[in-house]
């Protein structure tokens, strides 16, 4: 048997590079080794976007196409929504009984996506979603969840109430490990942060050749560098840190040409745009597929909810006995 993987978006906007970077590109690897199953945590979406509800529904399909034009094959993964799985929200309460405020309080996660978002009196589903979290990772009892080193603090916040779960009651949960990703984050287009539709400098899976290269035209270079004639430093440029991942062949030239004020940046960004478009071309072409065949895209979505939940059945129903409060059999 192989081991199961549990991994996923939240829906709060369409996917882009640093995505692709981070998780995306190793997602696809890992379904032919593992059982994957990749959730759109909508429920958890709603912690921060709970007023766009239109905008909500919208993204689910959204980030479904890009995983599609990324290449995740629905043949051999699973992508379901979230909140069609009641199951996930249920085992959730049975978690939140032994989770204390405290514990959640002083997840650096939490601390960090607060103070993101200028929270200062978080609401009850924000401080918990740590816990929603941990249900979906146990509800169909995933071995693995591929993370960044950002994430750890929610999977050893799983681990634990598994633990306390299994300690309690009857040990039927599987206690995940997490796969720690290798890839590398992709700073925003200003350079300044993580890409975030919030910020405005991300780069999308979608956006059409023209618009990957206007947006990189705008992306921020060595401030010091003020003519051609000028040395640049690459080790502190945003255009050469995605030049090293999207076009490493020649990313050693493009880093000694930059130094010795060989290349303009003007040249430089526009040798980016044709590496980063040759890259995004074949996405382009699976996503317009899926975009002109949407009917399958919600069947792949419905169908895959739909297996789902008939193993977190089978999970609740062994909790619910643990528990004992399962009252007829």
């Amino acid at each position: 048997m192989k081991k199961r993987i549990l991994t996923g978006d939240r829906p709060t906007s369409r996917l882009h590079i640093g995505h692709y970077v981070g998780s995306l590109q190793n997602r696809v690897k890992l379904q032919s080794d593992y059982e994957t199953f990749i959730i759109i945590a909508d429920i958890q979406a709603l912690t921060t976007h709970f007023k766009e509800p239109d905008m909500l529904k919208k993204n689910v399909y959204e980030v479904a196409l890009d995983n599609l034009a990324v290449g995740i094959n629905p043949e051999i993964s699973t992508l379901f929504i979230q909140s069609m799985i009641p199951q996930i929200a249920e085992l959730t309460i049975y978690f939140s009984m032994f989770t204390t405020v405290n514990m959640l309080k002083h997840n650096p996660t939490i601390k960090a996506e607060a103070s993101q978002y200028g929270y200062t009196d978080l609401n009850y589903g924000f401080l918990g979603y740590p816990v929603s979290q941990a249900a979906d990772i146990t509800f169909c009892r995933a071995d693995l969840v591929p993370v960044g080193e950002d994430q750890l603090p929610h999977i050893e916040l799983t681990r634990k109430l598994v633990r306390r779960f299994n300690d309690l009651y009857k040990p039927i949960l599987i206690e995940p490990e997490a796969l720690l990703s290798s890839c590398s984050r992709l700073v925003g287009l200003d350079g300044n942060s993580k890409m975030s539709k919030s910020l405005k400098n991300s780069i999308y899976l979608a956006d059409t050749e023209e618009e990957v290269k206007s947006k990189i035209k705008g992306a921020v270079t060595d401030s010091n560098r003020v003519t051609i004639r000028d040395k640049g430093n690459p080790d502190i440029c945003t255009v050469f840190s995605y030049h090293r991942v999207f076009n490493e062949n020649e990313s050693y030239n493009i880093y000694e040409m930059c130094k010795n004020a060989g290349i303009g940046c003007a040249a430089c960004k526009k040798n980016l745009s044709k590496a980063l478009n040759e890259t995004l071309a074949p996405i382009r072409e699976r996503r317009s597929y899926y975009e002109n065949n949407i009917k399958r895209v919600k069947d792949i979505l419905y169908f895959g909810s739909e297996k789902v939940r008939r193993a977190a059945d089978e999970t609740l129903d062994e909790v619910k006995d643990a528990v004992g409060i399962k009252y007829f059999k």
